[in-house]
């Protein structure tokens, strides 16, 4: 099963500093058939003004991933952790039993990008925080795991949870598979370009909630990036 949730569908609002659209219900946008997909709980598409950004506020018992499309953010925390995190980048806070962070846009251009909450598996743990770079060129024609749960994926940022964040670059034309089993669940979308998952086309920034397939696909019909969460 395909489920295409097209850009123009999602909920969001415009604060002038900040651009937000929710793939699932999150702050004064509700969906009651759009709440989860799993264990995945958000999916923010977020446009950052230059030099604006989320001031200093709390999280727990979540894990954040954060996926730069352009642009770059920075995070500070309590915790004393500070990064910069750029285009094609991605950074994870495990909020465990608490954190307070902000996130800025100190650059002198448009930040994008897309903000994932996956529900974690356990909580009373510890908080975290971290940032690694994925050139794009390295996950060009195949997946690449960004974030996982899992400890043999050693390249990956560790999140608490069943779960795990990929991202693939694909030329017109060439074809990526996932294999993702009957018993869970995907949800794709791609930061730019427009994909064919059988016969669902899937354009920029579209969501696609896949479910009951054992291998999902993906065959672009332009250059495409493309980030994917398997769920529990």
């Amino acid at each position: 099963m395909i489920e295409l949730r097209p850009f123009a569908s999602l909920g969001g609002e415009n604060h002038g500093w900040l651009d937000a659209k929710h793939h699932f219900s999150f702050a004064g946008y509700h969906d009651p058939a759009r709440m989860h997909w799993g264990n995945l709980r958000v999916w923010n598409d977020d446009t950052i003004a230059p030099k604006t950004g989320f001031p200093p506020h709390p999280h727990r018992d979540m894990e954040i991933i954060t996926y730069v499309r352009e642009g770059a953010i920075t995070h500070q925390d309590n915790l004393g952790n500070k990064g910069r995190t750029v285009a094609g980048d991605v950074q994870v806070m495990s909020a465990g039993t608490g954190i307070r962070h902000s996130e800025y846009n100190l650059e002198d251009e448009t930040t994008r990008i897309f903000q994932i909450w996956i529900l974690p598996t356990r909580a009373g743990d510890q908080p975290s925080w971290g940032t690694k770079p994925f050139p794009r060129g390295e996950r060009s024609g195949s997946f690449v795991t960004l974030a996982s749960g899992y400890e043999n994926d050693n390249d990956a940022l560790p999140i608490r949870t069943d779960a795990r964040v990929v991202g693939a670059t694909l030329k017109a034309g060439e074809t990526a598979e996932y294999p993702i089993g009957k018993d869970r669940k995907a949800y794709l979308v791609p930061a730019t370009g427009a994909v064919r998952i059988g016969d669902v086309t899937v354009n920029a920034r579209d969501g696609a909630a896949i479910s009951q397939l054992e291998t999902i696909a993906i065959t672009a019909i332009e250059d495409s990036e493309i980030v994917l969460v398997d769920a529990a």
